[in-house]
């Protein structure tokens, strides 16, 4: 009995404080690590979403490239202006590339994206993306071009899950394979494509677009990842 009194004293006496110090110091550094692991998670995630983008929109996999969307997510690619919400975005991408599912036989659409950089926000649920966009399009026997831009993207994570919140393409020129982007007059290498007439937008572009040979850099979401400055 005195042996159980003793232990019951022993187990009722106060924690000393430098122990109360280290569970709290290990708490705090469980949640840095937490904090961290998120954020690397949150990193490769967003990696493959834009990937899997990429490479449903290659074959023309139009409804697989619009379920990466959040339900109020976005796409502009150039100065077609912005399509909303998945079923838009859809029909959008199939009108734009032929209007079925799938590629039409001869058709080369690589969206080839490259130079990811990619800053999740503190709270691990949203953050933002510059990537380049190097295109390679075509029809066989007919017409072939090279497309050249920058996306600045913005990701949202929703039910643990990351989604595309809005897509924007800053296409800085279009130009034919054959004669290349030195010989493009004056704003030939940017033009409203014929299903945003067909097909109007949602909401007109964001930008003013000067492309190239204008020199015009797409706007910085992300500040300087050294001296956290606003790059402009």
């Amino acid at each position: 009995m005195r042996r159980l009194l003793l232990a019951s004293a022993l187990l009722a006496a106060p924690v000393p404080a430098q122990a109360q110090m280290s569970e709290a110091a290990a708490r705090a550094e469980v949640a840095v690590l937490t904090h961290r692991v998120e954020v690397l998670e949150g990193t490769r995630a967003i990696m493959n979403l834009q990937r899997a983008f990429g490479f449903y929109v290659d074959r023309g996999l139009w409804h697989d490239a619009a379920q990466l969307f959040a339900d109020d997510g976005s796409i502009e690619l150039g100065v077609d202006g912005v399509y909303l919400g998945p079923a838009r975005i859809e029909e959008y991408l199939r009108r734009l590339h032929g209007g079925q599912e799938g590629l039409i036989y001869g058709q080369l659409n690589e969206w080839v994206t490259l130079q990811p950089a990619i800053v999740v926000a503190p709270d691990a649920l949203t953050a933002t993306a510059r990537w380049r966009d190097l295109g390679m399009l075509g029809q066989y026997r007919s017409h072939a071009e090279w497309r050249d831009g920058i996306y600045e993207n913005r990701y949202v994570r929703q039910g643990g899950v990351w989604k595309i919140s809005a897509l924007h393409l800053y296409v800085n020129f279009v130009a034919p394979y054959a004669q290349g982007w030195a010989r493009l007059e004056q704003g030939e290498g940017l033009a409203r494509s014929q299903t945003a007439v067909d097909y109007p937008p949602d909401r007109p572009p964001n930008a003013s677009y000067a492309p190239f040979p204008a020199v015009y850099v797409p706007p910085f979401q992300a500040s300087h990842p050294v001296t956290g400055r606003v790059v402009e």
